[in-house]
């Protein structure tokens, strides 16, 4: 009897030539330059929109708010891409996707009204 689990199910079987043609690893290896790519750009972006402009700076306020979209864009690239959910019907995406957006604005405000609120007690001590 043979064991199940020493079975190589990566490898062709015989008979057969393989698992894809050249093409379709062509396909894949754009697929996955392209996505580094992609990635590293937004990345790169976001560092050099940190490193250039000071905190202290009129426009800071909107830096952090393109980090955040930034962040979240790249969040849900990710999920897209590696979990395979481009591949799926477009409703499935937003089932999975808009809930996470949701929270994370969720999250956003309530970070916000915390801040409004200690801010609103510091001055009252003051």
């Amino acid at each position: 009897m043979e064991r199940d689990d020493l079975i190589e199910y990566s490898l062709p079987k015989k008979g057969n030539v393989g698992l894809h043609d050249e093409n379709e690893g062509s396909k894949i290896r754009k697929k996955i330059y392209k996505v580094t790519i992609l990635l590293t750009v937004v990345t790169v972006l976001e560092v050099f929109l940190g490193a250039v402009i000071k905190q202290d700076a009129a426009i800071w306020p909107l830096v952090k708010w393109s980090f955040v979209v930034l962040t979240l864009l790249k969040a849900g690239y990710i999920v897209i891409v590696f979990m395979h959910l481009g591949d799926e019907r477009p409703w499935l995406r937003y089932v999975v996707l808009v809930p996470y957006f949701i929270f994370v604005l969720y999250l956003i405000f309530i970070a916000l009204w915390e801040a409004v609120a200690i801010k609103g007690v510091l001055s009252y001590f003051s």
